[in-house]
């Protein structure tokens, strides 16, 4: 990651520039004009602090407690009281990356100047980002109806000196302690600044950018283990030309179908398939199952769902979020801009394309351990069946995922408490949507990750590694062992994980072995190897 910083006010923040901050720790900075405009809003609030007229936010209580007028000498009480109340957050401590993007988030908000707080609140703010200081929030909380209340709280509050966060380095301190560390001076708040700091989508819009991140890299990490089983198991590359994909031009179905096709081309394994008179296929069976055939339509599926959450995410990216909000004419107006409903429909979406994508890549697994579909390979790719097991176990993994993303895939946003003595009468839940994606995101990393593990040893058992060990020092100038019949991007494939995980032979300790292809497929290595060996393949 080069990327020296990120310019926040001059614009919609970018999908790069939220992972660059939130995953990458690059530091932000508050453009001029953002600070010129910050000041001008809060002149607006500053009008209205005694004028006799109930505000929201300013004057008043909040929530239901909107018609409770508060004295001008309780009013730094009142935002001091709301963030102290509303930092509730409960559970497991949610990750880094997702407190700074949901900081990175509010930051952005503040910037516009819609929101009536002083340039030295968002200074601040980017101050603690810049420090690596970084809020402690519980994974419960919020109900993603005003947003994200709770876990904006916490960040709010540390801004305030109070509550825990973690350095850094990652140790856990008192906010003081490391806001006088980093020399940041806490902010006393002032009329409309505690609400101010919690009235946004920050947290699920943070994690909807991640998790579309990973996502790129893991669709296409998909193709690829899809072309390693279909090379694997002796299947047809012809169901993937690009005119039957013509027929039915789904951009990401045919980008998917373009990816198998460059991956499979001039594999020995597809080509030996052929007969040398006609050209065709020469298969017992008149057709390759779902799970081979027809990858690129649920991969394409799940890319055009992508597409469309990050329409929703460029949106959310460009908004100024918050209730009250200072319009460009100078008005103060309450809306219901933070209700969470576009960003938590989109997350729940995409844990149900995630699901199937896992589905389809454990199918795929278990027709290379059951003898009567694999097309001679040894029972679950064991070394000597019935004394040793091979792979069975590991699809028991994959099963165990699968059916955990599956319950992941029911939608958090069709469910409404309400709350605020009914005043907040209906919620989006889009919180609970962003967790359980950023999970199912997980579950699907492994899927694939056993996917290719199982592939990589039912080719090495085809080529006859299994009588050589199968090791990558075996490995040629041009990157092939000895005897491989993969295309040129799957060899590379196979090699770079053979340098973490022995070839076939009798049974061993497991685990290790799919978590080194876990690691692989999570930093995008394997990926990348394809890619280097066929740069043509699209990403």
């Amino acid at each position: 990651m080069n990327q020296q910083s990120v310019i926040v006010g001059t614009g919609p923040l970018s999908p790069a520039d939220v992972v660059a901050v939130a995953r990458h720790g690059v530091r932000v900075e508050l453009a001029a004009e953002a600070l010129a405009a910050m000041a001008a809003s809060r002149a607006v609030i500053d009008t209205l602090v005694d004028d006799g007229t109930p505000h929201y936010g300013v004057s008043t209580g909040f929530g239901a407690l909107a018609t409770k007028h508060i004295p001008l000498d309780q009013r730094s009480q009142l935002q001091r009281s709301l963030i102290r109340s509303h930092a509730a957050s409960s559970g497991t401590e949610v990750d880094r990356e997702v407190v700074r993007g949901l900081m990175l988030g509010r930051l952005s908000t503040l910037a516009t100047g819609r929101t009536g707080v002083r340039p030295l609140v968002a200074e601040t703010y980017a101050a603690m980002l810049n420090a690596g200081i970084t809020p402690v929030i519980g994974e419960y909380g919020s109900l993603g109806c005003s947003g994200d209340l709770a876990p904006l709280s916490h960040v709010a509050l540390a801004l305030m000196g109070e509550g825990d966060v973690r350095t850094g380095s990652g140790e856990l301190v008192p906010a003081a302690e490391a806001l006088a560390a980093a020399g940041i001076a806490p902010v006393e708040l002032r009329e409309k600044e505690g609400l101010a700091l919690i009235n946004g989508t920050d947290g699920m819009l943070g994690m909807l950018v991640l998790a579309a991140a990973d996502l790129h890299r893991l669709l296409t990490t998909a193709d690829l283990a899809a072309a390693m089983s279909v090379e694997g198991l002796l299947g047809t590359d012809a169901v993937f030309a690009e005119d039957l994909h013509a027929l039915r031009p789904h951009p990401g179905q045919m980008a998917s179908a373009a990816n198998i096709r460059s991956l499979l081309r001039n594999s020995p394994l597809i080509a030996e398939q052929l007969t040398s008179e006609t050209g065709r296929h020469r298969f017992t069976r008149v057709q390759d199952a779902y799970s081979l055939r027809c990858a690129p339509q649920v991969h394409g599926a799940a890319r055009a769902t992508l597409a469309h959450a990050e329409s929703v995410a460029a949106i959310e990216l460009g908004s100024a979020i918050d209730n009250p909000v200072i319009t460009p004419d100078g008005r103060i107006e309450s809306n219901g801009n933070f209700h969470g409903a576009p960003v938590g429909y989109v997350l729940d979406f995409l844990a149900i394309a995630v699901a199937d994508v896992a589905s389809m890549s454990e199918r795929r697994t278990d027709r290379f351990l059951d003898k009567a579909r694999s097309h001679g390979l040894n029972a679950f790719l064991a070394a000597d069946p019935g004394v040793d097991s091979g792979h069975m176990i590991a699809q028991y993994t994959q099963a165990g995922i699968v059916s955990e993303l599956k319950r992941l895939a029911n939608p958090a946003s069709v469910d409404s408490i309400p709350s605020s003595a009914m005043q907040e009468d209906h919620v989006s839940m889009g919180w609970a949507a962003g967790l359980k994606l950023r999970k199912a995101i997980d579950g699907l990393t492994r899927v694939l990750a056993i996917e290719i593990l199982t592939a990589a040893r039912a080719l090495d058992m085809r080529d006859g590694a299994h009588a050589t060990g199968g090791t990558a020092a075996a490995a040629g100038a041009e990157g092939t062992r000895p005897g491989m019949r993969s295309s040129t991007p799957i060899s590379a494939v196979r090699n770079l994980l053979r340098q973490d995980v022995e070839g076939p032979g009798t049974d061993r300790y497991l685990a290790p072995e799919i978590e080194a292809a876990r690691l692989l497929v999570d930093d995008g290595s394997l990926l990348a190897a394809a890619l280097e060996a066929l740069p043509a393949v699209p990403q």
